[in-house]
């Protein structure tokens, strides 16, 4: 596995959206598997030390991933990707929220809609991510919650799955 895989994070205040670029060293249909599959997401997608219990997922347009995110005290906070747009190894799109056990919408707390590109190169994958937000306090408020050292380790999460998926 290559050392200091590639992880950029910009913030464009005029356009209220997040920029994170990601590669990983793994083949592109393995890291889409790992951004489409319950059980694979159950294993990365949360910062350690909590983990993620996914309730369902219906991975099509207008289909929702519905989870929790578990704490080591086992309180769960539930969230929901609406899913907006599909592209097998191309395209994931998704409007984020947190929401109750059910999928209702918790309107206090922002959505991002979320847009992931893949590509294979030289043998690695690269995520490209575009979080686009309607204002700028709500970019704010993920930063000030951590989003962005939380999204780094669940990343490093998927860098060892990845791993543990390719030697199978």
């Amino acid at each position: 596995m290559k050392n200091n895989l590639l992880f950029d994070f910009t913030v464009d205040k005029e356009t209220n959206t997040i920029h994170i670029k990601r590669e990983f060293d793994a083949d592109l249909e393995l890291v889409w598997q790992a951004w489409t599959k319950a059980e694979l997401l159950n294993e990365w997608w949360a910062p350690k030390p909590y983990h993620i219990e996914t309730k369902s997922l219906d991975l099509k347009v207008g289909g929702m991933w519905l989870y929790a995110m578990v704490s080591p005290q086992e309180e769960k906070m539930w969230c929901k990707a609406d899913y907006k747009a599909i592209k097998s190894n191309k395209l994931l799109s998704w409007l984020d929220a947190f929401c109750d056990e059910n999928g209702i919408e918790n309107a206090i707390k922002p959505r991002s809609l979320w847009t992931n590109n893949f590509k294979q190169k030289n043998g690695f994958t690269i995520v490209t991510i575009t979080l686009k937000h309607e204002k700028l306090e709500d970019i704010e408020q993920m930063i000030e919650m951590g989003f962005k050292e939380g999204l780094a380790m669940a990343l490093a999460n998927l860098d060892e799955l990845l791993l543990t998926l390719k030697d199978k």
